[in-house]
């Protein structure tokens, strides 16, 4: 199983980025967690930018899409922004939804915040987001930081594995 993590910040010390990559240390056997980091390098969205195939996009965004492609579910750590999700996210899914790369993906949602009401506005709006690909949204609770915060992260892997192991086997 290859899980795509993709942080929806672009700060180097993000707390979110910290927590994708201990999911990557947590990752069981049999589990790839990749960490997609291109999202600082994806232009601002406009079909122009594309032939009406969509075969000659901008090379990051090709990386974008067979990233997304080889991935069976999605590992999104996002900040909340101004109640919503970050720009840069929010940019890198409007690049892959008239491609289907998103299309029906298993997705798990989550903020690393410092108190559990934090980043709740945030995770909807991503949740809402990615409804528009009808994306199988699993999980979408923000994890605080501090002693329970391991066990957390384990319990939502598991959770997207299972998910994304259901959602391939009614694929077949």
């Amino acid at each position: 199983m290859r899980i795509l993590a993709i942080c929806g910040s672009l700060q180097a010390a993000s707390s979110n980025l910290a927590l994708l990559t201990e999911a990557i240390a947590l990752a069981p056997e049999g589990v790839e967690i990749v960490l997609y980091d291109g999202l600082r390098h994806l232009p601002h969205f406009n079909p122009d930018l594309e032939d009406e195939s969509g075969t000659s996009a901008p090379a990051s965004v090709v990386e974008l899409r067979a990233e997304l492609s080889r991935a069976d579910a999605l590992l999104i750590a996002s900040p909340e922004y101004g109640f919503s999700l970050p720009g840069a996210l929010k940019n890198a899914i409007d690049w892959a939804i008239g491609s289907g790369e998103l299309e029906g993906k298993t997705v798990a949602v989550t903020a690393s915040v410092n108190v559990a009401e934090r980043g709740r506005r945030g995770l909807g709006a991503l949740s809402d987001t990615l409804a528009a690909v009808r994306a199988n949204v699993t999980h979408r609770e923000p994890i605080v930081r501090g002693p329970t915060a391991k066990g957390e992260l384990v319990a939502l892997i598991a959770a997207l594995v299972d998910a994304a192991t259901a959602a391939r086997v009614s694929r077949t």
